[in-house]
């Protein structure tokens, strides 16, 4: 099971976010929420960027371009082995800076793969 960093975490059950951390939990992985919201997602409170996990496997990203800036430190200290840019979240630069720093950038949707087992 791989733990999961979703940034952009929202108790709104119309978001994408929201429907992905359910799922990362029902197929049994262990879930971070981080984002600007308050609340719980799937049985987890959602915190702000402050406290650097360092047991992550995989970051799932669900805020666009614009907002992804001011995460990037974030995302290098936490040092996952990978970042799932979900449809709309694509960052060429954030991709540049991932691979300079041995990070594998993935075009890709968190659902999608759970749903057909390639997570």
């Amino acid at each position: 099971m791989k733990n999961t960093l979703i940034i952009g975490a929202t108790p709104n059950p119309t978001r994408y976010a929201y429907k992905a951390a359910n799922m990362l939990k029902a197929k049994g992985h262990s879930i971070i929420n981080v984002g600007i919201k308050s609340g719980t997602v799937a049985g987890v409170e959602i915190e702000g960027a402050e406290e650097i996990h360092t047991d992550i496997h995989t970051i799932t990203l669900y805020i666009g371009p614009g907002l992804q800036q001011q995460y990037y430190d974030y995302i290098l200290k936490t040092n996952p082995k990978r970042v799932i840019f979900n449809p709309g979240t694509e960052n060429y630069e954030l991709k540049a800076l991932l691979r300079k720093n041995a990070i594998e950038p993935m075009e890709a949707c968190t659902l999608v793969m759970l749903a057909t087992g390639q997570y």
